[in-house]
């Protein structure tokens, strides 16, 4: 998996769930403690899809990758426009936008998932970032 499809979250498990899942490993019912992981939140989020489908669709998020570049906020800028982001996935600001271009073309950032953009910019949005 490439960088800019996972991020790394940290989860606190009591000793006798851990216990469980090194069994498991132990056992060849998976390969890895963070293969269980990811199984089981696969198994979850298939088992919610329904719902989630429903409220993607009615919160009206991009779903997946959404990337703005620096021309693609110029044009907005030069339009006198501003945009909401709001993306179940990734959304991300390219490295060289400048804060004051991105404060005035972004009214909102809702991202359930990850926001990457530089550190600038995102202290210039920081009220905005639902």
């Amino acid at each position: 998996m490439g960088e800019d499809k996972t991020e790394k979250i940290t989860v606190n498990l009591g000793l006798v769930d851990l216990g469980h899942i090194d069994l498991l490993v132990q056992e060849g019912f998976y390969t890895t403690r963070t293969d269980f992981i990811r199984t089981a939140i696969r198994n979850q989020l298939s088992a919610n899809g329904p719902a989630l489908d429903r409220t993607v669709a009615r919160r009206t998020l991009v779903l997946g990758t959404q990337h703005f570049s620096r021309a693609d906020l110029q044009a907005l800028h030069d339009r006198g426009e501003q945009i909401h982001i709001r993306v179940l996935g990734l959304a991300s600001l390219a490295e060289d936008v400048p804060p004051d271009l991105a404060v005035a073309t972004i009214a909102s950032v809702e991202v359930l998932g990850a926001f990457r953009a530089s550190r600038a910019v995102k202290a210039a949005l920081g009220p905005r970032i639902v």
